[in-house]
């Protein structure tokens, strides 16, 4: 099973892109429903974090208010850094926990991909065998991000400049999708790149 990294900026399309993978068989690991069961009331990660930004970051439920957060870590890269040495390495162990999982069974699918938005920058894709990158120019990223709702033009500029420049990405892809087209001619690429995955004298 070959483990395959699928990472992109903010609103560059890759739920999308992953979505292709899916129907094609990969075995998907989403690295933000991780982060997201991790900040949940009895996640791995909340009271970590509560201690480190305090009550205003947990909500009435006891979770950590993602909304809340945001506006911290996005605003202050030495935040952004806290929260990431807190949850990075959890996440990185429960992604290795879920490939053995799915390898060990019968019937292991041909491809586990792991879907991060922070994959160069975490340095999980070291644990990887290949890197896709979803790709959009900025311009792109922004008025999508602002579209679908909840971010304001100034906090999806913020949220791009807090991840790696698409040019770092881009320098360490083994394959680039480029996602500013058409859905069809974003599924002919992913098609090609399965194609590559699966031929045993590539990578």
């Amino acid at each position: 099973m070959r483990r395959v990294g699928l990472t992109g900026g903010l609103a560059a399309g890759k739920s999308t892109v992953a979505a292709f993978f899916r129907e094609l068989g990969a075995f998907h690991i989403d690295a933000d429903l991780i982060a997201h069961a991790l900040l949940a009331p009895d996640g791995g990660a909340a009271r970590e974090v509560a201690a480190r930004f305090g009550e205003k970051v947990v909500g009435a439920d006891g979770a950590i208010d993602r909304k809340a957060l945001a506006a911290i870590v996005f605003a202050d890269p030495r935040a952004l850094a806290d929260l990431n040495a807190i949850v990075h390495p959890k996440i990185r162990a429960e992604i290795a926990r879920r490939i053995a999982d799915a390898g060990s069974r019968a019937g292991a699918p041909p491809v586990a991909l792991v879907d991060a938005a922070l994959l160069v920058e975490s340095g999980i894709q070291r644990d990887l065998d290949a890197l896709i990158v979803v790709a959009c120019s900025e311009a792109t990223q922004v008025a999508r991000a602002v579209a679908r709702g909840g971010l304001t033009e100034a906090e999806a500029r913020a949220r791009v400049a807090a991840q790696a420049p698409l040019q770092e990405k881009l320098a360490a892809a083994d394959y680039v999708i480029d996602n500013a087209g058409s859905l069809e001619d974003t599924a002919r690429q992913v098609r090609e790149v399965w194609k590559s995955l699966l031929d045993p004298s590539v990578l």
